[in-house]
């Protein structure tokens, strides 16, 4: 696949206002990445901004996981908002630890539960797609492809990720990288290559995110020694 197919001709038949969604919802995701690896609260409302974006754009493209997952960080955004502020002394930045035993417990039962949900939301699929009307539908996973597939995994993988982030924990970091790199081909393969290098930028991001907070827990631990 050559730089035409990945950028141009997917495009070919969109409205300029549907390009300019795609861009924007880009723009304000990795603005949000930005000021999450500065432990910056902005993280939040910028994150809040492009999520609601791809709720529209990734639901019109029948990627039922990554639309669920945008509207669960639409809520974990508040969440998360409101976590960071209280336990940020100058409302704008916070301290960041590792999880505790009990967090990554929890973090795995949420990802299996959320591998289980998504997977029954592509169960009734076919009923979704045809307008919540069992007539003619058959309910089952025949209909996925591998991109679906992948779709479930980084949904939960996701899910788990922002958990950690709205918890202040290091941890957030390496399912963003993980789910990142998964998101790369599959976004090529539903031909969005805008968003395809979003998750491109969002993988050296999230690495560089990992290190900062990593030393920033470090610095913070030898100035109390």
């Amino acid at each position: 696949m050559n730089l035409y197919d990945l950028f141009v001709k997917p495009y070919e038949n969109y409205s300029t206002g549907q390009i300019l969604l795609e861009a924007a919802g880009t723009f304000f995701g990795i603005l949000s990445v930005y000021f999450s690896i500065k432990k910056n609260i902005w993280v939040y409302p910028t994150g809040i901004v492009s999520t609601l974006i791809y709720v529209y754009i990734l639901f019109n493209f029948g990627l039922l996981g990554d639309c669920m997952i945008n509207v669960y960080y639409t809520a974990m955004s508040i969440y998360g908002w409101v976590l960071w502020s209280k336990n940020s002394e100058d409302h704008i930045h916070v301290e960041v630890t590792w999880a505790t035993r009990k967090e990554r417990w929890f973090a795995t039962l949420l990802f299996v539960l959320s591998l289980a949900l998504v997977t029954l939301i592509y169960y009734y699929k076919p009923y979704i797609d045809n307008q919540f009307s069992m007539k003619g539908t058959n309910l089952g996973l025949y209909h996925l492809d591998w991109a679906n597939w992948l779709d479930v995994l980084t949904t939960s993988i996701f899910l788990v990720g922002m958990w950690f982030m709205a918890r202040q924990r290091i941890e957030n970091w390496i399912f963003w990288i993980v789910g990142d790199l998964i998101c790369i081909p599959m976004m090529i393969f539903k031909e969005l290559g805008i968003t395809s290098v979003q998750y491109l930028v969002f993988t050296i991001m999230a690495i560089l995110g990992y290190l900062n907070w990593k030393n920033s827990l470090k610095e913070k631990s030898t100035i109390k020694s």
